[in-house]
C-alpha cells in the first residue's frame, strides 16, 4: 500500500507518485477505485495544492469524478474553462494565473493556478486530470513532465478497467 508522504525532493516525490499510480492501476481493476486513490495520492502528496481530481467525458460533457478538495463544479461543457479546453484541444494546459484565462470556471475562489491533462482510451478522450493551487504560477516544467507521465500511465491502463 502506498503511504502518502511528501518527499523533500520534488523529483523523488513524483517518482513515488508515479510508482504508486502504476502499481495501483496494475493491481486494481475498478475504475472508480483507481481514480479515487490516484486523486488522493496527488492531493495529499503535492505541496500547495487545493484540489486534485478527475472529470470524465459522458454524453458530450465533462462530469465530475473522484477528487480531493472542496466541492467542485459538477458538469463542464467541452470547450469551456480550462478542463473543457484541454479536453477539446487534446493538450496539457498550464495556467499560471487563472484570472488571466478567458472563460476560467471558478469552482473555488482560492485557486490561483491550474494544470489540466487529458486522459485517453484507445486514442479517444476519456476525461481530464485537473489539479488546482492557491499559489500563482505553481506548476513548473518538472510538474508538467511528471504529471504528463502519470496521465499517460492512467491512460495506458484505462482500457483494462471496468
Amino acid at each position: 500500500m502506498y503511504k502518502t508522504q511528501t518527499h523533500t525532493d520534488p523529483q523523488e516525490n513524483y517518482q513515488a507518485l508515479y510508482a504508486a499510480t502504476s502499481s495501483h492501476m496494475e493491481s486494481e481493476p475498478d475504475l472508480i477505485a483507481n481514480l479515487a486513490n490516484i486523486s488522493a495520492f496527488l492531493y495529499t502528496s503535492l505541496p500547495d495544492i487545493n484540489w486534485a481530481g478527475f472529470y470524465v467525458l459522458k454524453g458530450g460533457e465533462l462530469v465530475l469524478g473522484p477528487f480531493g478538495g472542496k466541492p467542485a463544479c459538477t458538469r463542464i461543457a467541452m470547450g469551456r474553462g480550462v478542463c473543457g479546453t484541454a479536453a477539446t484541444d487534446r493538450r496539457v494546459i498550464v495556467v499560471p494565473d487563472v484570472d488571466a484565462f478567458e472563460g476560467h470556471i471558478a469552482c473555488d475562489c482560492q485557486t490561483k493556478s491550474e494544470i489540466v491533462l487529458p486522459l485517453y482510451i484507445n486514442g479517444e478522450v476519456f476525461g481530464v486530470l485537473d489539479i488546482d493551487s492557491p499559489v500563482l504560477d505553481r506548476f513548473s516544467e518538472l510538474d508538467v513532465d511528471y504529471l504528463t507521465k502519470i496521465a499517460e500511465c492512467i491512460s495506458n491502463h484505462l482500457h483494462k478497467l471496468n
